[in-house]
């Protein structure tokens, strides 16, 4: 078992406990709203495009919409098996590089928007997922970046993500790091840089 497995079946669990109308970290999204956009994005070959594309967006909402109507173990029995069969992600390598990262950050969306939320333990592997793509996804995501910006974790591993002016250092464990830089506030990062230049950064819009 790998990242994507692992956060796919520890995030339907916390679905069943939490139940659908409970808050995430993705603004205007209750746990039924995520739920049913997991579905799109791996059962709807019409609609997942949607996700990434705005001007496809409203069929997307649609099929979305419909989906978070339907019963809720449905929903979270769905999310638990899996990706359709016809769907590129049945294939274990690319499951793990693409829903390795978004199960983890969907995972956290929904336990960091309970209350008394903590930081999981570090895991080996999970950190290492955390960190690839952390790196990876910087370099979209903050591509609107008015200051240069590098990453280090408290072991010392570094990375230049964007070059620019006044650079700003990111520090944090891999998975705060992924979660600021797919636009999450509720993580536990410290930024070494000029105080400005930081603000800058903070305010930036870290999405796609």
């Amino acid at each position: 078992m790998g990242v994507a497995a692992d956060e796919r079946r520890a995030l339907s669990v916390l679905f069943e406990e939490v139940g659908p109308d409970a808050p995430t970290l993705c603004e205007g999204w209750r746990t039924r709203d995520l739920a049913a956009h997991l579905l799109v994005r791996e059962h709807r070959l019409d609609a997942a495009p949607g996700i990434m594309v705005p001007a496809l967006a409203p069929h997307t909402q649609r099929v979305q919409d419909k989906y978070a109507a339907r019963p809720w173990t449905e929903l979270v029995a769905q999310v638990r098996s899996g990706p359709a069969w016809f769907w590129p992600t049945t294939i274990g390598p690319l499951d793990e590089l693409t829903n390795g990262p978004e199960f983890l950050v969907h995972h956290e969306d929904v336990r960091r928007a309970q209350p008394g939320w903590e930081p999981r333990e570090a895991d080996p592997v999970r950190d290492a997922t955390a960190w690839k793509s952390a790196r990876q996804a910087a370099r979209l995501n903050l591509r609107k970046s008015p200051v240069g910006v590098n990453l280090r974790t408290p072991d010392g591993q570094e990375a230049t993500v964007k070059a620019g002016p006044d650079a700003v250092t990111i520090v944090g464990e891999p998975v705060e790091l992924l979660l600021f830089l797919f636009g999450r506030d509720a993580v536990r990062v410290t930024f070494e840089g000029d105080p400005a230049a930081v603000e800058r950064l903070r305010a930036l819009n870290r999405g796609l």
